[in-house]
């Protein structure tokens, strides 16, 4: 799979390209159209909007580091630097509570408010028929996590868009980039899909 992060100096969503979360391999019984849009605002950072079509989501949580998976949930998983093992997982619900940490794989975690120096802010919207999460990340924050800053054209590198709900009503586990595993698992970097900046 591949996406391409068109490179902005201002962001109108309806110019950047949607990622489809379409695929869903584990379960066949509640499959929302979700999609993400991902940009990068130059001299800024990476500008992150993603969208499900559920009326009413489950959303019990409200702080940093609740289990937001659990609720309906949106979420961006990343490396920003091929070059390293980490990524970060992303996750946030319609309240805009989020859960984030630096990983190289399910068990080896470090929460990102142990690494940052700032926490980047999750603007969420619940409409009639669908939800929207927006969240910057910037270039010092890329920096502190994956050691990188810089960021030209057909720079490639690697992630994944989610959409799911462990206790929702119907579980359901969706991505962009398809992952062929036995049982739902979203930490499986091998299956992450590329983002090419143009």
């Amino acid at each position: 799979m591949q996406y391409i992060v068109k490179r902005t100096n201002e962001i109108v969503w309806d110019d950047i390209p949607k990622a489809e979360i379409n695929s869903y391999a584990w379960g066949k019984e509640y499959t929302p159209k979700a999609y993400a849009q991902l940009a990068m605002i130059n001299g800024r950072g990476f500008v992150l909007k993603m969208t499900a079509f559920e009326s009413a989501p489950l959303a019990r949580y409200s702080n940093y580091g609740d289990p937001v998976y659990t609720d309906s949930c949106l979420e961006f998983f990343v490396s920003f630097n091929n070059k390293s093992p980490l990524y970060i997982n992303f996750e946030m619900n319609s309240n805009g509570a989020f859960l984030s940490a630096v990983r190289t794989d399910r068990k080896n975690k470090t929460p990102i408010d142990q690494v940052v120096s700032e926490l980047p802010v999750v603007t969420a919207e619940k409409k009639e028929d669908c939800w929207t999460v927006e969240v910057e990340f910037s270039f010092s924050f890329i920096e502190e996590l994956f050691g990188v800053c810089t960021f030209g054209n057909g720079y490639c590198f690697k992630g994944n868009f989610y959409k799911c709900g462990d206790e929702t009503e119907i579980p359901h586990f969706g991505s962009w980039s398809p992952i062929t595993w036995e049982k739902p698992d979203f930490h499986r970097p091998e299956f992450f899909g590329d983002f090419i900046i143009f």
